[in-house]
C-alpha cells in the first residue's frame, strides 16, 4: 500500500478514546508535548469506556460468591456475567471454561500445572518468556524447543516432523503465539492447530499480542486453549484469562488451594481433612478474585466488539504500513522479521539503527520528542538474539545492556500501536527517527541504574 493510499485509509476508523491521550510530558530541549504512547505491546492504555464502566461499578463493589448482602450478590452477578462476556468474545463452546488469572504468564503457568504426567510440550524458541518458560517447572514433563522458522509453512512442517517423531506416544501440548511481540508477525495458528490435532496433540494459543489487534475465535482457530492479559487488551488492573477445554483443568489438583476452590472440607477420624474440590472454573480461582479486573476485561471485550474489529484492523494496518514505509526511507534502519517483508502483522515492529545503541536511540525519542517506545530483548531473548545475530552494536554506548560472557551486547527498539493511536503520533515518530539519524541527538546521555537517561545539561 502506498503512502497516499494509507493517508486515504485513515478515515476508515477514528482512534478510540484512551486514558492519557492528553498527558503532557516535558522535553529536555524545553517545553512540553502530549505524550506519544507507542509501547502498546507492553501495556496498552486503558480505553476511556472501560475506565468509565469500572468507575461506575466501584461504589457497588462487594465480595463475590456466598455473600448474602445486596452488593455481594450484585458483584457475583457482574463477575459471572463477565465470564460469559469473555467466553462469547472468544467464541468458546458450551463445555469450555473461562478461568480468571493474573496475566498471560499466570494463565500459562496454570496450564503447565495441570498437564497430565509425562506430557510432552512442543514450543518454538521464538516465544515470549511467558509461553517459553513455564513448562520446565514440571519435573515430569518433557519439553522440546523448536528452532525459529523462517516462513509460516516451515513452522508447520517443523511442528509436524517433531510430533511425528515423538517417543513415547502419549499426551502432548503445542504452545504457540498468535502474533509475535517482537516482529508483530502473525503465525499460522489454524494450520498449526490442524497439525497438532492430526498427531494427537493439543494446542494452546498465547493471544497476548493477537487479541488486542485481531478477532480471536477458539472454534474457528480450532485451538484447545487461549491465554491473554487484560492490560494488553486496553483494561487496567492485574487480570488475565485462560479459556478452553475443561477436562485437564477438572482432573488436576487446584492451582492454588484455599477458599473458593473447595466445595466441602471435613475432618477425618485420623485427624486430617478431606476436601471436595469444585469442578467448575472456581477450582483454579482460590481466594478472593479480582472482580474489578475481570469486569474491566469484559468491558474491553464489549467495547472492541461494538466498535467493530473490521474498522479497527483496517485503521491499524494503515498506520503500521505508514510506519514501515517511513522507516524504509531511512537506509540506516533495519526492521527485524522472521517471515519477510510481505508477512501479515499486527501493529508491532522492532528495528535497529546503524551507528546507534538501541537504548540510546529510545532515550532520545523520549527525552527530545515525548515518544514512548521500548528497547531491549522484549522478554523474548532467544528470538531477538536470532534476529540480531549479525547486527552491529556499540557495547560501550549509553545504556548498552550487559552481555553474557562470550556474547556481544544486543538490543533493539520496538514501536507498537493500537486502537487509540492518533495519526500525529506516528508522524512525529517517523520525523524523529529521520532527524536523529540525520542530525544526531541534541542532548547528552549517560547510563544510570542500567538505563540510558538524559544528562543534567546538554553540554
Amino acid at each position: 500500500m502506498s503512502a497516499s493510499a494509507v493517508a486515504a485509509d485513515r478515515s476508515v476508523c477514528a482512534p478510540l478514546p484512551v486514558l492519557g491521550r492528553d498527558v503532557l510530558v516535558p522535553l529536555v530541549t524545553g517545553g512540553e508535548v502530549d505524550y506519544a504512547a507507542l509501547d502498546y505491546a507492553a501495556s496498552a492504555p486503558t480505553l476511556q469506556r472501560v475506565w468509565d464502566d469500572v468507575a461506575a461499578y466501584a461504589p457497588y463493589y462487594g465480595s463475590v460468591h456466598r455473600g448474602a448482602g445486596y452488593l455481594s450478590q450484585l458483584s457475583t452477578d457482574l463477575f459471572e456475567n463477565s465470564r460469559r462476556t469473555i467466553a462469547e468474545f472468544l467464541g468458546c463452546g458450551t463445555e469450555d471454561q473461562v478461568v480468571f488469572t493474573r496475566s498471560t504468564t499466570d494463565s500459562l503457568n496454570l496450564l503447565a500445572a495441570v498437564l497430565p504426567q509425562d506430557t510432552r510440550v512442543f514450543v518454538f524458541e521464538t516465544e515470549h518468556h511467558a509461553s517459553l518458560l513455564p513448562w520446565e517447572q514440571r519435573a515430569d514433563v518433557a519439553v522440546t524447543y523448536l528452532n525459529a522458522p523462517r516462513t509460516p509453512q516451515q513452522a508447520v512442517d517443523t511442528l509436524e516432523k517433531a510430533l511425528a517423531e515423538r517417543e513415547p506416544y502419549g499426551p502432548a501440548l503445542v504452545c504457540v503465539t498468535g502474533a509475535s511481540n517482537v516482529t508483530g508477525e502473525l503465525w499460522p495458528v489454524r494450520e498449526l492447530a490442524a497439525a497438532a490435532h492430526a498427531h494427537g496433540a493439543r494446542i494452546v494459543l498465547d493471544a497476548a499480542q493477537l487479541a488486542p489487534h485481531h478477532p480471536v475465535d477458539i472454534t474457528e482457530l480450532d485451538v484447545d486453549w487461549v491465554a491473554f492479559s487484560g492490560h494488553k487488551l486496553y483494561a487496567p488492573f492485574g487480570a488475565g484469562v485462560l479459556a478452553g477445554r475443561a477436562d485437564w483443568l477438572q482432573a488436576a489438583a487446584p492451582y492454588l488451594a484455599g477458599g473458593g476452590a473447595s466445595r466441602k472440607v471435613s475432618r477425618r477420624t485420623d485427624g486430617g481433612v478431606d476436601v471436595e474440590w469444585h469442578t467448575t472454573a472456581a477450582r483454579h480461582e482460590a481466594g478472593s478474585p479480582n472482580v474489578i479486573g475481570a469486569y474491566a476485561i469484559a468491558s474491553a471485550c464489549r467495547a472492541l466488539t461494538e466498535a467493530g474489529f473490521d474498522g479497527l484492523v483496517a485503521r491499524e494496518q494503515a498506520l503500521i504500513t505508514r510506519v514501515r514505509e517511513g522507516l524504509a526511507e531511512v537506509p540506516e534502519v533495519n526492521v527485524l522479521s522472521l517471515f519477510g517483508d510481505d508477512a501479515a502483522r499486527v501493529g508491532v515492529l522492532s528495528f535497529v539503527v546503524e551507528g546507534w545503541n538501541s537504548s540510546h536511540f529510545a532515550a532520545a525519542l523520549s527525552a527530545e520528542y515525548g515518544i514512548g517506545v521500548r528497547d531491549g530483548l522484549f522478554c523474548a531473548h532467544p528470538l531477538v538474539r536470532t534476529l540480531l545475530g549479525s547486527e552491529p552494536q556499540e557495547p560501550g554506548e549509553c545504556g548498552a545492556p550487559e552481555a553474557a560472557p562470550g556474547e556481544r551486547s544486543l538490543n533493539a527498539i520496538r514501536v507498537s500501536l493500537g486502537v487509540g493511536t492518533p495519526d500525529e503520533h506516528v508522524d512525529r515518530f517517523l520525523r524523529a527517527v529521520k532527524e536523529l539519524v540525520t542530525n544526531g541527538a541534541r542532548w547528552n546521555y549517560h547510563t544510570e541504574d542500567g538505563r540510558c537517561v538524559p544528562a543534567r545539561s546538554a553540554g
